[in-house]
């Protein structure tokens, strides 16, 4: 006779957030405003943050308490580590703990292949510098308070393959420095996992597709769309499942890895 194994956690069980706090770096932009509500609809405590402290409280007034939490945020510019060690210690003060860290700030860099300078390359790396050390803290963290926690950062499909000249602009192409950057993070990702699995703190990628603001020009979107399986760019909704299957208990099996959601651009 089959037995159903009553000891198992339901679907909503497994995605729910309460009682836990997320730091989401970049809160304010594209892609962290709509990854900020996701969390806080899952019932997390939601810590915004970004260079621009104003900016930061903006987007946390916004967020749903659907479990009657109280939002907070800090500024923290992940360029720089004085920021970096503050953001993270205000986060821990405001909110009492930090479980989960979703690293989506980014400090751009638009020069192409032809036109950037070593210092501006150097630069966009120190993006991943920040992501390191933030992950460290909530780390350590996390082994202080013998709790478990978690780590994704925003990778790319372009930190997997090249992207097609004539999708760009003609003479442009789009950021060398960036491509580096994003195979970077999605490596230290798995160094990351491998290292700090005793800890209990799993660490994984998130790499998008397509998903261009709407400051984007239209030509370069419609030149994209024609690169894509799916013929469209994605929607930053379209990022919240996988977030919350990371960071939930839904996926405690599930570290060291990277997901590409990109409408099936890496499939060709």
């Amino acid at each position: 006779m089959f037995k159903v194994n009553v000891d198992e956690p339901t679907i909503h069980e497994l995605f729910d957030l309460t009682g836990k706090t997320a730091l989401v770096t970049g809160a304010s932009g594209w892609l962290g405003s709509s990854f900020s509500r996701a969390l806080a609809e899952a019932g997390a405590t939601v810590v915004t943050a970004s260079r621009d402290a104003a900016r930061a409280r903006q987007v946390a007034d916004t967020l749903p308490t659907p479990k009657s939490q109280t939002h907070h945020a800090v500024a923290l510019d992940q360029m720089d580590g004085p920021s970096i060690d503050k953001g993270f210690a205000d986060a821990v003060k405001a909110a009492g703990q930090v479980d989960i860290l979703i690293n989506n700030g980014l400090d751009a860099c638009a020069a192409d292949i032809t036109s950037v300078t070593f210092e501006d390359f150097a630069r966009h790396q120190h993006n991943n510098a920040g992501y390191f050390i933030l992950a460290r803290h909530l780390r350590d963290h996390a082994v202080q308070r013998n709790a478990p926690a978690n780590v994704v950062s925003l990778g790319s499909m372009y930190g997997q393959v090249a992207s097609y000249p004539d999708a760009y602009d003609p003479g442009r192409a789009s950021p060398v420095a960036y491509h580096a950057l994003k195979g970077g993070t999605i490596h230290m990702t798995r160094h990351m996992a491998v290292y700090w699995a005793k800890d209990n703190v799993r660490v994984n990628c998130i790499s998008p597709g397509p998903f261009p603001s709407p400051a984007a020009g239209k030509d370069l979107v419609t030149r994209l769309a024609t690169k894509n399986p799916m013929q469209r760019m994605g929607k930053p909704h379209e990022l919240k499942g996988a977030l919350l299957l990371l960071v939930s208990e839904a996926g405690s099996f599930i570290t060291g890895q990277n997901i590409t959601i990109d409408g099936g651009w890496l499939a060709w």
